[in-house]
C-alpha cells in the first residue's frame, strides 16, 4: 500500500470517527443509553487500537470446538505453538504467535494476550513482519469466561479467521452469534472450511456452495473462502499467502476500524430521518401564533383600546352638558391596568383573567401541532424530542403572554388633533345655547312682572334668542353625532394597529419560546443524520442513509 493511499485511508478513518462522535454527542439525552453503548464503544476500541502500533497487524483465529483451530493455528505459524485437541477445548487463553516482536508489546497488553510466542523468520513472501496471529478459545465453550474472552477480541483484533468444519459449517451460534453482525466487516473477514480431507472429492465443492450460500445470507456474499486440511496441509499454504498479503499491505487495522465505524452508525441509523426535515413551514407558525394570540385575549385587549378611545372621545368632544355621564364609567383599559407605560416593565402585568381550561387546551393543542408538523417524518426518538423541545417553556409560557401583552405600545395614550376642534365647537354652541335661554328668560321675567318688553330682534323672522337657544342645542346634539361617528371609524383603526401590534408581541414571545426551540432540535436531527450518513459510508451532507 502506498504512503498516498495510507495517508488517505487514515483522513477518511478519521473523519468518520469524528463523524460518529458528532452524531453520538448529537444525540445525547434523545436516545436511550444502551442504544449508545455500542457507538460509545466503538470509539474507545478506535481510539485506542489508533495510538498502539500501526506496523502490527493482529490475525485472530476464531472456531468451534473439534473444528481444528488450533491444529490450524500451528500450521500456519509453522510450529507446535497450541495444544490441539479433537474433543473438548484446550484453549483456555489467548495465545500469541509474533512475527516482529519490537513495540508489540503494548497492543499485546491491550489485547490481554499473556502468552507470546515468537515465530522463528523463514524469510518468505507468506510471514511477513508486524504479523501478529492469535489463537483464541472456543466461542461455544462451556466455561463462560471463554466466550467472554472471544466476544472481546472479536472487537479487537484486526483480521478475522472463522476456522469451520464440514459437520458444523451452518451451526446457528456461529452465524447467529457472530457472523451475521459482523456483516459490515466483510474486507477483514476471512472463512476456512476446516478438515476437507475428511470429506470424498466430489463432496468439497457442494460443501463450499452450502457454506457461501449460508453466509451470503449474513451478508458476507464476497468474503474469503478457504478450503484446507490442517492434517494433510491442503490449501494451507494458500491460506497463508492470503494472511500474508492482508498484512503487507498494512491496511486491515484502518480497514477493520472503518468496518466498526460503519456498524456503529448502522446502530444509529434507524434513529436518523431518511432526509432533512425542513424548518417549521410559514403556515405552521401562523397557526401557532393564532392560537397563542387567543389564549393572550389579544382580541379582547384590542377591542378594549377601541372601547376606550371611543370613551377618551366622548370627553373631549361630547355635548357639554352630558360629558360627565361618561366619568361614571372607568376607562376599560384602566381595568386591565393596560393604561400605564410609566413603571419598570418587569413589574407590569395585566389584569387579564387567567386562561381557562378551554385557553390552556387550545394552547397546549397548539404546542402539539406545532411539534407535529415540525417533526413529521422523523424517528419517534426525535418527534419525541422536538415536542419536548416545543414544551419547554410552558411553564413560563403564560407570564410570558402576559407581559408581551401588558408592554405593547397600545397608544392608548395618543389624543386626537379633533378634539380640542370640535371640543371648543361644542362649548362655544352650549355657550349660544345659554345666551338664547337666558334671553328667553329675561324677556319672560320681564313680561311677568309687568314691565314694557321690548321687542327681540329678529333673524329672517325668527326671534333672535330662539334662534340661538335652538341652534345652539341643535348644534352640540349635531356636533355629538358627528364626532360619535368619527370616533367609532378612529377606535377601528386604532383597534386594528393595536391587533396588529399585540400579534407581533405575541410572535415575538412564540419565536423566542417554541419556534427558535424546536427550529434548534430540527436542524440538531438534520446534523445527526448527516453524522450518521458521513459515519456510515463517509458520503455527502445530503446522502440518503437507506
Amino acid at each position: 500500500m502506498s504512503r498516498h493511499r495510507g495517508a488517505a485511508e487514515t483522513s477518511t478513518l478519521q473523519q468518520r470517527l469524528e463523524a460518529l462522535s458528532e452524531a453520538r454527542e448529537l444525540a445525547r439525552d434523545r436516545l436511550q443509553d444502551e442504544e449508545l453503548a455500542p457507538v460509545l464503544g466503538v470509539l474507545e476500541r478506535a481510539s485506542a487500537r489508533r495510538s498502539l502500533s500501526a506496523d502490527h497487524t493482529v490475525v485472530g483465529f476464531f472456531g468451534a470446538t473439534g473444528g481444528g483451530k488450533s491444529s490450524l493455528f500451528n500450521a500456519v505459524t509453522g510450529g507446535d505453538i497450541a495444544v490441539a485437541a479433537a474433543r473438548r477445548p484446550t484453549t483456555a487463553e489467548p495465545l500469541a504467535g509474533i512475527r516482529t516482536p519490537e513495540g508489540s508489546g503494548p497492543l499485546l497488553d491491550w489485547l490481554e494476550v499473556n502468552q507470546r510466542h515468537v515465530l522463528p523468520d523463514d524469510g518468505s513472501a507468506d510471514s511477513p513482519p508486524g504479523l501478529i496471529l492469535l489463537d483464541l478459545p472456543d466461542f461455544d465453550s462451556t466455561a463462560a469466561d471463554h466466550r467472554r474472552i472471544v466476544e472481546r477480541l472479536v472487537g479487537q483484533v484486526d483480521v478475522l479467521v472463522w476456522v469451520v468444519d464440514p459437520q458444523k459449517y451452518a451451526d446457528a451460534a456461529l452465524h447467529h452469534g457472530f457472523l451475521r453482525q459482523l456483516a459490515s466487516h466483510e474486507a477483514v473477514t476471512i472463512v476456512v472450511l476446516n478438515q476437507i480431507d475428511r470429506l470424498a472429492p466430489d463432496e468439497v465443492q457442494p460443501v463450499l456452495a452450502s457454506l457461501r450460500e449460508i453466509l451470503a445470507a449474513d451478508g458476507l456474499a464476497k468474503v474469503q473462502i478457504h478450503p484446507v486440511s490442517a492434517a494433510t496441509g491442503a490449501g494451507v499454504d494458500r491460506l497463508r499467502a492470503g494472511i500474508g498479503e492482508v498484512v503487507r499491505q498494512r491496511g486491515a487495522g484502518t480497514e477493520r476500524l472503518l468496518a466498526d465505524v460503519a456498524a456503529g452508525a448502522d446502530a444509529l441509523a434507524g434513529a436518523a430521518s431518511d432526509s432533512d426535515l425542513p424548518a417549521p413551514s410559514k403556515e405552521a407558525r401562523r397557526r401557532l401564533s393564532n392560537a397563542l394570540s387567543s389564549a393572550a385575549g389579544v382580541e379582547r385587549v384590542a377591542e378594549t383600546v377601541g372601547r376606550s378611545y371611543r370613551r377618551q372621545s366622548h370627553r373631549h368632544t361630547g355635548w357639554p352638558l352630558t360629558r360627565w355621564l361618561g366619568r361614571l364609567r372607568s376607562d376599560p383599559l384602566k381595568r386591565l391596568n393596560l393604561d400605564r407605560r410609566d413603571i419598570d416593565p418587569a413589574l407590569s402585568r395585566s389584569s387579564l383573567p387567567a386562561p381557562g381550561p378551554a385557553q390552556r387546551a387550545q394552547a397546549d393543542a397548539a404546542l402539539r401541532e406545532f411539534a407535529d408538523a415540525a417533526g413529521r417524518g422523523a424517528p419517534e426518538a426525535w418527534r419525541a424530542s422536538i415536542r419536548r423541545a416545543a414544551r419547554s417553556s410552558a411553564d413560563v409560557l403564560p407570564d410570558a403572554l402576559d407581559q408581551a401583552v401588558a408592554h405593547t405600545d397600545l397608544g392608548s395614550n395618543r389624543k386626537s388633533w379633533w378634539w380640542p376642534v370640535v371640543g371648543l365647537l361644542q362649548w362655544v354652541a352650549l355657550a349660544a345655547a345659554l345666551a338664547g335661554a337666558l334671553w328667553l328668560l329675561g324677556l319672560a321675567v320681564l313680561g311677568y312682572l309687568q314691565f314694557d318688553v321690548p321687542p327681540a330682534p329678529r333673524v329672517e323672522g325668527f326671534p333672535a334668542p330662539t334662534l340661538m337657544l335652538v341652534a345652539g342645542v341643535l348644534l352640540g346634539v349635531l356636533l355629538a353625532l358627528l364626532s360619535a361617528a368619527v370616533a367609532r371609524a378612529v377606535a377601528g383603526s386604532r383597534t386594528a394597529k393595536a391587533r396588529r401590534r399585540l400579534r407581533a408581541s405575541v410572535d415575538e414571545v412564540a419565536q423566542t419560546q417554541v419556534v427558535t426551540p424546536v427550529a434548534d432540535e430540527v436542524e440538531r436531527c438534520n446534523r445527526f443524520r448527516q453524522a450518521v450518513a458521513a459515519a456510515r459510508n463517509g458520503s455527502a451532507a445530503k446522502a440518503g442513509l437507506r
